[in-house]
């Protein structure tokens, strides 16, 4: 099938691109959506101005703003002249218990939600909803687990603050140093005040200079709050690290207690990261539970299995 899908959120393009399909990406006029050089073959840029002619078979949304511009660079009308499915990769905001999904009156745009979680607390109305997890490329087991320091990956970690748990790393970084990548880092130890070299910016890479340096530190914190399911969860434990992680949205569900601890329990996650710290090969037996877990529920080959089953319902 010949599948138009916008270039968004590119670790997840990166997964959904490795399936059997033709997979079509808009090019702006001033170079937006240009296409990752790591990606297939199968993957190619179509400038905007050709859309109108060129042959789709379904379309494939992830911001409901990529519905008006989508009709009016096709001429065709989505639900209607070509099928579309809505990935829905985001918890909802607001009043949680209320919130409506803006495609909530529409029941011809089938709305497939990352996370379990995420299609429970979206009031999604009439909407056709589903639900294909995660899958992400095997990164290959890395683990070393060599440095007695917790590493921890996220975006504007300042400016997000209690979403993605900034305000918890005081308490792990008494335990061991906290290297943290992702945008914006540079501003977090600062901003934190604590003692220099307990929280470090280590910096903003690409996934695949990132892991390495990942699989150097002894786990992975996972603080967050109030997220749909990260993908840096995933990889790390992709890579064979042992895991601490917030008992809370999707991560009930994709962290295994025996892959490290989950809790809403703060003072358990902090014990666990002092056994963790003192007890390498303890360490090392967690993450690769951690591993096993993550290759069979988040596995490449599950993910697009689920979603050719998708397209090609949508499709008929």
């Amino acid at each position: 099938m010949r599948v138009l899908s916008w270039h968004v959120h590119s670790s997840w393009t990166t997964s959904f691109v490795q399936g059997p399909h033709d997979y079509l990406i808009p090019l702006a006029p001033n170079g937006d959506g240009l296409r990752k050089p790591y990606w297939p073959d199968a993957a190619r840029n179509v400038p905007e101005d050709e859309l109108a002619d060129t042959e789709v078979d379904v379309v494939v949304l992830q911001s409901a703003d990529e519905i008006e511009k989508t009709e009016r660079v096709l001429r065709r009308r989505l639900g209607r002249d070509v099928p579309a499915v809505f990935v829905e990769h985001n918890t909802p905001r607001g009043d949680v218990p209320l919130s409506v999904h803006p495609l909530a009156e529409r029941d011809d745009i089938l709305i497939a939600h990352v996370t379990h979680f995420n299609r429970l607390f979206w009031d999604t109305g009439v909407a056709p909803t589903t639900v294909v997890e995660h899958g992400i490329p095997d990164p290959g087991e890395r683990y070393t687990g060599e440095l007695a320091r917790l590493a921890f990956v996220s975006n504007e970690p300042v400016r997000r603050w209690r979403v993605v748990g900034t305000d918890l790393l005081p308490a792990f970084a008494e335990v061991m140093p906290i290297d943290q990548w992702g945008i914006a880092g540079e501003k977090l130890p600062p901003a934190l005040g604590l003692p220099e070299g307990r929280v470090e910016f280590a910096a903003n890479l690409a996934p695949h200079e990132m892991y390495p340096e990942l699989a150097k530190r002894r786990a992975y914190l996972h603080p967050v709050r109030w997220t749909s399911l990260g993908l840096s969860l995933l990889e790390a434990m992709h890579l064979g690290m042992p895991v601490i992680a917030l008992a809370t949205t999707e991560a009930v569900r994709a962290v295994p207690p025996s892959a490290g601890a989950i809790s809403a329990d703060l003072d358990e996650l902090v014990a666990t990261a002092r056994v963790l710290r003192d007890d390498p090969d303890e360490a090392r037996r967690r993450g690769a539970v951690a591993r096993a877990f993550a290759l069979d529920r988040y596995g490449l080959p599950r993910f697009l299995e689920r979603w050719n089953e998708v397209l090609s319902s949508v499709a008929r």
